[in-house]
């Protein structure tokens, strides 16, 4: 007996640039939601975006003809760690600029 087994697609989880503006439009389209504010988050299937999350607001749109849950899922885990790491960052940058501030007699 043989087994077959199921090919799956990769999946990409890329910062939204510009050119992904008329594809961001026909998603929220499907989705009869408005395109989510700010920067966002896309997943991508063979070239096609299936989901996209607002790293600032975390409203999600995706394809409702396709298996796109765990893609949100997986891009709502992804803005939770860029924002933790932005987090950290400001977190270690203040200490300096009381220092420099200090330093400068401010």
């Amino acid at each position: 007996m043989s087994h077959k087994s199921l090919a799956t697609p990769d999946l990409t989880i890329r910062y939204a640039v510009p050119a992904d503006a008329d594809a961001v439009a026909a998603l929220a389209a499907l989705d009869s939601q408005p395109v989510p504010a700010g920067a966002l988050l896309v997943a991508e299937v063979e070239g096609e975006l299936w989901a996209a999350v607002s790293l600032q607001t975390g409203r999600a749109i995706a394809d409702p003809f396709r298996p796109s849950a765990d893609a949100v899922a997986l891009l709502r885990a992804r803005a939770r760690q860029l924002a933790a790491a932005a987090e950290q960052a400001a977190g270690r940058r203040a200490p300096v600029a009381r220092l420099r501030a200090a330093l400068r007699g401010g």
